[in-house]
């Protein structure tokens, strides 16, 4: 049922999908660059930054490489 529900079509890939990509990128490597650096991988400023680029990265390539189901009339 769920896999019914959850169709990704990757011809559908544009402007909204590379944005998403690059936010999702942006906060890994934000994360893993301040950890690296200084040391400190469990401080909430942290993740709440990490948070804000990467949760709509996420939602953003689902949401831009959804199949668009067609209702017959």
């Amino acid at each position: 049922m769920m896999k019914d529900m959850l169709k990704l079509d990757l011809k559908k890939f544009n402007e909204f999908t590379v944005i998403s990509i690059l936010l999702l990128l942006a906060g890994i490597i934000f994360y893993l660059y301040w950890g690296a650096r200084y040391g400190i991988w469990y401080d909430i400023g942290i993740y709440s930054i990490t948070i804000v680029l990467v949760v709509p990265g996420i939602i953003g390539l689902i949401l831009s490489l959804l199949k668009e189901e067609e209702v017959e009339s």
